[in-house]
């Protein structure tokens, strides 16, 4: 099991990313941070993506969905942007959060191995 400053760091080993963090989406907070800079302010990120994250899941429970989500994606022009709740007991709440380049990431790869850093991360 990783602790949570080694997952973020391999997080950033997948090809094209731009950041990455660890998220409370019941405050906002980021409870830690690799990558970003003027790029990307992964503190604004994590704060406006925990809206992204709180508004899927109302939807899910007006609509009777009972489902989990394996992760919420947005692509823009030149990124790609992750969402990827935690399913743990001890990472309820929290969700990861990744900006990846699109010119120079492979999606499908990104998530299998944010799926495995997941299921390796002890928070």
């Amino acid at each position: 099991m990783g602790d949570m400053d080694t997952a973020l760091k391999e997080i950033m080993e997948i090809d094209g990313a731009v950041g990455v963090a660890l998220v409370d989406h019941t405050s906002g907070m980021a409870l830690g941070t690799v990558g970003g800079g003027k790029e990307l302010d992964l503190t604004v990120a994590a704060a406006g993506n925990t809206d992204v994250v709180r508004a899927k899941l109302r939807a899910m429970e007006m609509l009777n969905i009972s489902e989990k989500i394996e992760d919420i994606l947005i692509t823009l022009d030149s990124q790609y942007h992750m969402i990827r709740p935690l399913t743990s007991r001890a990472g309820k709440g929290l969700f990861l959060y990744l900006a990846l380049r699109r010119d120079r990431a492979n999606l499908a790869m990104a998530r299998h191995q944010l799926r495995r850093i997941e299921n390796d991360l002890d928070v």
